[in-house]
């Protein structure tokens, strides 16, 4: 099983030292948020906490994860970085399209492309994107994206997007891998059907091995049961190496983790003591790796 630092609300000025460091010390993957601004008041609740609440407030750092993955890339060789997940239903696909594959191309194709469609509707509406049919529109905008990284003169004529042939150059020089986020029925029969794999939010270990199971089912249906597929998953309820084997054993290919956290560093805590809860991580479960049971 690999591991994935999260860098979720850690201010900015540590992202390159958090990256180093993780390279240095064997995780695969940095795992890069998104939120495009706090609103003061949410018209819906946050949906992966139990009572709705958001668990950022307003002065939260934040950073655009493209941007994040190109400065952190910069400083790095063999680290990988993914969006776990960059919210579609507020963007233009042709932008970020261009922004994807810059990325893949600057990074030397160690970027992940993670999605969803994004939960409140202040994002859409207040980015000029209606809020009504986002799932349709966003199936729409994972075909587009898709399309136009492959590379070469293409052309697209949908019901939300449409668009005579163009080109946008250079094109990755490996396909940019798709991870697809969300809980639902439709989101993991989106993840099944065309993704690479699927990112989880916060689920407990029975959640995790219940929806590991809808989706082999889902793959299956869709004639995929064979091909690769990354499980990324933040577990709530299970840690130490017992923990980890057991998330290995269900099927998890990349655990998500902060190990600071867990330190009792909170997520603004210094960058040394975060380096050194990650060096301590590393040697516990990193260096002995956990494989899966056969």
């Amino acid at each position: 099983m690999k591991f994935t630092v999260g860098i979720a609300l850690s201010p900015l000025e540590q992202l390159p030292a958090l990256a180093k460091t993780a390279e240095e010390v064997g995780f695969t993957s940095i795992a890069l948020p998104d939120s495009l601004f706090y609103m003061e008041s949410a018209a819906a609740k946050y949906p992966y906490t139990a009572d709705g609440s958001r668990f950022w407030g307003p002065d939260t750092p934040w950073v655009d994860p493209l941007i994040a993955t190109a400065a952190m890339a910069a400083v790095t060789s063999t680290l990988r970085f993914y969006t776990n997940v960059l919210k579609l239903g507020s963007r233009n696909p042709l932008l970020l399209a261009r922004q994807v594959g810059s990325v893949a191309n600057l990074s030397g194709n160690r970027f992940g492309f993670g999605v969803g469609i994004g939960w409140a509707p202040e994002e859409f509406e207040w980015c000029g994107v209606p809020y009504a049919r986002r799932g349709a529109r966003v199936d729409e905008m994972i075909e587009v994206i898709k399309l136009v990284l492959a590379g070469g003169m293409v052309e697209y004529h949908g019901e939300f997007f449409d668009f005579d042939p163009l080109q946008i150059s250079p094109a990755p020089s490996e396909p940019v891998p798709f991870y697809v986020g969300g809980h639902t029925k439709v989101a993991l029969r989106r993840a099944a059907k065309v993704g690479d794999g699927w990112a989880s939010a916060m689920m407990t270990y029975d959640e995790l091995v219940a929806t590991i199971g809808t989706l082999r089912e889902l793959r299956a249906e869709y004639d995929r049961a064979d091909d690769p597929f990354e499980i990324q998953a933040v577990c709530v309820d299970k840690f130490g190496r017992a923990g980890y084997q057991d998330l290995a054993d269900a099927g998890v290919t990349d655990a998500i983790t902060m190990p600071w956290l867990a330190d009792g560093i909170g997520f603004d805590g210094p960058i040394e003591a975060k380096q050194e809860s990650m060096r301590k991580f590393a040697a516990e479960y990193i260096t002995d790796p956990i494989v899966a049971a056969s």
